[in-house]
């Protein structure tokens, strides 16, 4: 029997809702900032997340006993789960910004199957005949879409990785999402203002030049903050593959927002990729609730009305 807790139906609103602005509003935002330095971005992006951060925390009364978590252990894992996140944000930045936007979807829909690997290898779960089936579908659709790319690109491999590896160590790392949030933004934040300090040096900076291109550096912390702690809350109430095919939603928002929005080339290739990759999205979708019926029926039979 899994020892993973249940599913709770709070879990898949902020899975959902975390992917759609990753799909959706983040690609728009970060389009918005095109003429600024990745790296100037993504810097912002910490800098202005760190207060946001705060906010939630003061606003919950966590503030006071942060630094009850503060022990050598989960500072190291958190120093690891930050790393790994800032590698995703300069990654997904720099796709955005440089006309990439397709290659990222690529990267997000590869991340599931990582999920996928990961959760059977770490945390014992094990998918049932059917969810094979949907992951052999979405890794025939991911096929595809590499073969007529002309390879793996580094774009793809670094947002999958780091994404999958990120979401593994923030399910195992005994800090609550927001509280995790914090720790991470505050690790990251004295780099980050080094860099945005260098930026601004070397003639290249964009912030308090004018006031459109600060206010949305500054908003760039929101927009950080509030999809990465929707994330670490839901990764904690899900079950870990669960997540990874939830995950889908937002390569399918980033690759539309890139295409139709951007004006990006989406083929005839790439429709079929995607139609086998919805495919497998719909099968797994009906085997977690074909599966979930007998035992619904179960806890009534249990629990017959008075």
């Amino acid at each position: 029997m899994s020892d993973q807790p249940a599913e709770t139906p709070r879990g898949y609103v902020y899975a959902i809702s975390a992917f759609l602005i990753w799909g959706l509003v983040l690609p728009i935002y970060m389009k918005a900032l095109s003429h600024v330095s990745p790296v100037e971005i993504v810097a912002h992006r910490i800098l202005w997340a760190l207060p946001f951060a705060v906010l939630i925390l003061a606003k919950g009364g966590q503030l006071r006993t942060i630094g009850q978590l503060v022990t050598p252990r989960i500072l190291g894992l958190m120093t690891i789960t930050a790393g790994l996140i800032s590698i995703n944000w300069g990654t997904y930045v720099v796709a955005i910004v440089t006309g990439h936007g397709v290659e990222a979807a690529l990267g997000y829909y590869i991340n599931p199957l990582i999920n996928v690997l990961l959760a059977a290898v770490f945390l014992g779960e094990r998918p049932n005949r059917t969810q094979a089936a949907a992951i052999a579908l979405a890794a025939f659709g991911v096929l595809i879409l590499t073969v007529k790319a002309g390879g793996l690109p580094w774009i793809s491999l670094l947002l999958a990785g780091s994404f999958g590896l990120y979401g593994l160590m923030r399910k195992t790392v005994p800090v609550g999402a927001s509280e995790g949030f914090f720790l991470e933004i505050a690790i990251l934040f004295v780099p980050a203002l080094l860099l945005a300090g260098w930026v601004a040096n070397g003639g290249q900076g964009h912030f308090a030049e004018n006031a459109p291109e600060t206010l949305l550096l500054i908003g760039a912390g929101a927009v950080t903050a509030i999809p990465l702690i929707l994330y670490a809350a839901a990764a904690r109430m899900l079950r870990f593959t669960t997540v990874g095919l939830l995950q889908y939603i937002a390569p399918t928002f980033i690759a539309l927002t890139a295409v139709f929005v951007f004006g990006e080339p989406f083929g005839v290739w790439q429709g079929v990729a995607f139609a086998f990759i919805w495919a497998a999205l719909a099968l797994y979708t009906w085997s977690m609730f074909a599966a979930r019926r007998p035992a619904r029926v179960s806890i009534r039979q249990a629990c017959p009305a008075e």
